[in-house]
C-alpha cells in the first residue's frame, strides 16, 4: 500500500495479485469513493508469486503485457481472469493478474440511454472519469429486454471523457447527455448508460 494526494484529496494505492487458473476473479472495492485504475498487468515478472503446485518451466520466463482495464468510477468491480486470454503474452507460462488502483473520493453519475442529468457542486467541477456504454447488466435495466443487457463488454472511454470533461470542466452545474450521437455507439442494441466520476476542482 502507497500513499499519497490527489488534487487536494488523501489518497492510498493498492495492490491485487490474482492467480489465473481461469476460475478465479480479482475484486476491487473502495469503502469511500470511486476506483482509479494506475495499472494492470497480466503475465509473469518474477519466479515466485502464483508459484505453488507449479513446475520450474512455468516461471522462469519474465514476459508480461499492460491489460486495459474497465472498472475506473465504480465503487465495486470483479473479473474473471479469463477475459485477459483472447491472446497470450508467453505461452506455457503460468501467469497472474496484478493490479494498483486507488480509492478516488469522487460523486458518480449514472444517465441512462437517451435521458439527461445535472451535475452540481458547490466549488467547480472536475471530471475524473467518464465512459458511454454498459458494463454491468443491473444498472438501467428496468423494462429492458435481457438481449439489449447481455453485452457487458462494450464501452466507449476516452472519447466520451474528453467530450463531457470540454463540457463540464470549471463549472459548478453542468447538463450532461447520454445519446449515442455525442459519443458514438460502441455496441448497437445493447442499451447504454453515462457513467461520470467527478471531483470538486
Amino acid at each position: 500500500v502507497a500513499y499519497g494526494t490527489l488534487l487536494g484529496f488523501f489518497y492510498f494505492s493498492t495492490r491485487v495479485v490474482t492467480c489465473d487458473n481461469g476460475e478465479n476473479v480479482q475484486f476491487l472495492s473502495c469503502d469511500s469513493g470511486v476506483i482509479f485504475i494506475e495499472r494492470v498487468l497480466d503475465g509473469r515478472t518474477d519466479g515466485t508469486t502464483c508459484r505453488e503446485g507449479r513446475p520450474a518451466n512455468q516461471l522462469t520466463n519474465s514476459v508480461h503485457r499492460w491489460a486495459p482495464w474497465r472498472c475506473n468510477g465504480k465503487r465495486v468491480c470483479e473479473v474473471n481472469t479469463e477475459v485477459f486470454r483472447t491472446s497470450d503474452p508467453c505461452v506455457g507460462i503460468y501467469k497472474y493478474l496484478e493490479t494498483t488502483y486507488t480509492c478516488i473520493l469522487a460523486t458518480r453519475s449514472i444517465t441512462c440511454d437517451g435521458s439527461d442529468a445535472l451535475l452540481e457542486y458547490e466549488g467547480t467541477i472536475q471530471i475524473h472519469s467518464a465512459s458511454y456504454g454498459c458494463r454491468d447488466q443491473l444498472v438501467c435495466s428496468f423494462n429492458r429486454p435481457a438481449n439489449q443487457l447481455a453485452n457487458t463488454n462494450c464501452l466507449s472511454q476516452s472519447t466520451t471523457a474528453s467530450k463531457v470533461a470540454k463540457r463540464c470542466n470549471g463549472k459548478s452545474q453542468c447538463d450532461i447527455l447520454a445519446f449515442s450521437s455525442l459519443y458514438g455507439d460502441p455496441c448497437v442494441e445493447t442499451y447504454k448508460y453515462l457513467d461520470v466520476a467527478y471531483i470538486c476542482g
